[in-house]
């Protein structure tokens, strides 16, 4: 399956039917009397969100969308039928954009939610409607409203409660393997990520937690440098952040503050958001010539963060590392409840 995570799209809602003039043939009644319906609204295009749904693939060939015109009234004051909503299906985590305005017009996060995105015309009026005492014989109705057109800008951000982030190569996807049944690819190479992978990682609870593996991030990454820029967005979602160093690296310190740097500069919190330092490939260190406690004690000097010492590949660390995450997850989820019911004046 490819990963879409980006989409325009045209969406028109049908037209409104037409109301027609009609006459019925009455004894007594002035020109049979007026009969002529309204015409039926036309369809509105409604998006619905699905959890099954991981990607935006489904936009990427088909591009318009167009709901079902209203059908035109009928003699007996008939009202016409009233065109069919057309249901699209996008992924939780799906943020809409008026693509002309740059607005924003939804935000899908829970399944089943719904957003009307282009309201269908509504129906002309039959001559029926006009009757009056001045006007016993109308002759005219009018046409149906043309739907709302409109050009949309889909984006997806995955819902994730823990974004696994780090630069190249540092073990991310080693890692969410590791702790979940996710099996991305893995390769001794940069860039082996080209997508964001999720992997449920399963609580002691037997809750399920959602964790991204995010693709790689360079220097320049808020700038749109690498891949960084088009994958930033996933992280927003996030609740705690997990950064992955490689030990291995010639100067660990540095590798943090390359990415601490590109989530300075992208914004929206990103850098004020929880996060857990792991120095990831313990086992590959010779530990006689490099100090990694020093470093971790470094570390946690300049973030004020838990830094743990683990390897993805022989499982080293991983349990105290997610015993932390499920502690401050677990925190978060108190700290919003309290905010709930001081909302609504409850002690």
């Amino acid at each position: 399956m490819q990963f879409i995570d980006q989409a325009e799209i045209e969406v028109e809602a049908g037209k409104g039917g037409d109301g027609i003039v009609a006459f019925r043939r009455e004894k007594y009644v002035p020109a049979g009397g007026p009969s002529g319906g309204n015409g039926g609204r036309g369809g509105s295009v409604i998006f619905v969100a699905e959890e099954d749904l991981q990607t935006l693939l489904d936009f990427r060939y088909n591009h318009r969308f167009q709901a079902e015109n209203g059908a035109r009234g009928g003699p007996n004051n008939r009202t016409g039928a009233n065109g069919k909503d057309l249901i699209i299906e996008v992924p939780c985590g799906t943020v809409v954009y008026d693509a002309e305005t740059g607005d924003l017009l939804g935000d899908f996060i829970e399944p089943k939610q719904t957003l009307v995105v282009a309201s269908g015309g509504k129906g002309g009026l039959g001559n029926q409607y006009f009757l009056s005492n001045r006007n016993r014989a109308p002759e005219y109705a009018l046409p149906g409203l043309p739907g709302e057109l409109k050009q949309l800008r889909l984006e997806l951000k995955l819902l994730a409660q823990v974004g696994i982030i780090g630069l190249p190569n540092a073990g991310k996807s080693t890692l969410i393997s590791a702790l979940s049944a996710a099996r991305p690819k893995i390769a001794d190479y940069p860039f082996t990520t080209l997508v964001p992978n999720l992997g449920v990682v399963r609580k002691p609870s037997g809750d399920g937690t959602v964790f991204a593996d995010i693709p790689g991030l360079i220097e320049g990454a808020s700038l749109g440098v690498g891949l960084g820029h088009d994958f930033l967005r996933h992280i927003e979602r996030t609740r705690v952040l997990l950064h992955l160093i490689d030990a291995t690296s010639e100067d660990v310190v540095s590798d943090y503050n390359t990415i601490q740097q590109e989530l300075q500069a992208y914004g929206r919190g990103l850098a004020e958001r929880p996060q857990i330092l792991a120095l990831n490939k313990i086992d590959a260190v010779d530990r006689e010539s490099k100090d990694l406690e020093a470093i971790a004690t470094q570390l946690n000097h300049l973030c004020h963060a838990p830094v743990f010492l683990i390897s993805a590949v022989t499982g080293t660390g991983l349990e105290p590392m997610l015993q932390q995450i499920w502690s401050i997850l677990d925190q978060l989820n108190a700290d919003e409840k309290d905010d709930l019911l001081a909302g609504i004046g409850v002690e």
